[in-house]
């Protein structure tokens, strides 16, 4: 019987089978990755930090609120535009202390972050903190698995346009094949699917928690827009909702993309450590606070795949730790400039793509 510490991730027993992407070396034994889980439980780094993530989510509330406070000091003016960006940005600051309240960062009991969760997501947000937490943790649980983690889907070939039902045969190819320049584009909408896609689950369930996410979405949505059409004309109102969604799912994306596109990706039932897997598929960004910052703690990822629950401010602390285990168990550490990462992923497309063209030659 294996014994586990809380806030310690439990490893899956078995050794590493060969996998595209995958270096050939041992898996680290569990005992080294305890061992470090150990170190970093007795240095404090998984104690909460409640004092830092006071200030921090009583700011950015602030800071969202001020900016609506500006669109209405602006009011009926298509200068009232030059608020929309700082409106996309909050949502996604906010987005931020979601994902920490996800992973129960913030505070000591499930509870506590679940209402943080609903307040910033489904209240302030409008996205299903419901929905996203499932489906994040599944991607935790098997990142860049295909047909296991949620945020690489199944990863088969794309059907050639030529196939019998070519309509979606025909699109899906052509997504596929021109994925590439189309990485940017697509990532505009990112926030419209995720709206979309939690509240098709919540349509789908009758249990009381799904009524109140319902519930808290409804009012964002009706607040949101009573302030927006009641400051703006309805044109200008479609503008300024377009261009702060833009800006929300550009944020998201730039920040979410560069931690795991372009790295290995795991075949179904491959049998890899704990360690292996969050290490293997997982990219660092290179900065310094400001980094840290903008992309949320997202740049430390491999940090934050190995303990989730470790409190953002945390990360940094136990990056000495991680580079030196991952060193010793010969794991490899990716870490590469915010610019560097997205010139790995667009090569990764670019090369995806052109696999997919000569597929169908």
């Amino acid at each position: 019987m294996i014994r586990t510490t809380p806030g310690i991730p439990e490893q899956p027993a078995g050794r590493a089978s060969a996998a595209p992407g995958l270096p050939a070396a041992a898996d680290p034994p569990a005992a080294s990755f305890r061992a470090l889980a150990l170190q970093v439980r007795a240095m404090g780094l998984l104690d909460r930090r409640p004092g830092y993530y006071r200030v921090k989510i009583t700011l950015t509330i602030l800071a969202f609120f001020a900016g609506w406070a500006l669109l209405v000091i602006a009011g009926n003016s298509w200068t009232a535009l030059a608020v929309a960006p700082l409106m996309g940005v909050m949502f996604t600051q906010l987005g931020f202390i979601g994902h920490d309240a996800g992973h129960n960062q913030v505070f000591g009991t499930r509870r506590r972050n679940r209402l943080l969760g609903l307040t910033v997501g489904n209240a302030l947000t409008g996205l299903s903190f419901g929905w996203w937490v499932p489906k994040h943790n599944a991607h935790h649980a098997h990142p860049n698995e295909m047909g296991r983690d949620p945020d690489i889907g199944e990863g088969p070939a794309p059907p050639s346009p030529d196939a019998p039902g070519q309509g979606p045969g025909r699109v899906a190819w052509w997504l596929a094949r021109w994925q590439a320049p189309l990485f940017f584009p697509l990532m505009l909408l990112r926030s419209g699917g995720m709206h979309v896609l939690g509240i098709k689950r919540l349509a789908g369930r009758r249990d009381h928690a799904s009524a109140v996410e319902a519930l808290l979405i409804g009012l964002h949505a009706a607040l949101y827009l009573a302030v927006v059409l009641w400051v703006l004309s309805p044109l200008k109102a479609l503008a300024f909702v377009a261009v702060q969604q833009a800006v929300f799912s550009l944020y998201l994306g730039i920040s979410f993309a560069p931690n795991h596109k372009g790295m290995p990706v795991i075949e179904p039932e491959t049998a890899a450590s704990f360690a292996r897997r969050q290490v293997i598929t997982a990219r660092n960004i290179r900065g310094g606070p400001l980094t840290t910052f903008m992309l949320g703690g997202l740049n430390y990822q491999i940090e934050h795949h190995l303990f989730p629950s470790m409190p953002r401010p945390n990360l940094r602390r136990a990056q000495g730790l991680v580079m030196d285990f991952c060193a010793a168990a010969d794991l490899g550490y990716s870490e590469e400039s915010l610019t560097g990462s997205f010139r790995q992923i667009i090569r990764h497309l670019s090369d995806a793509g052109a696999a997919t063209s000569r597929r169908t030659d």
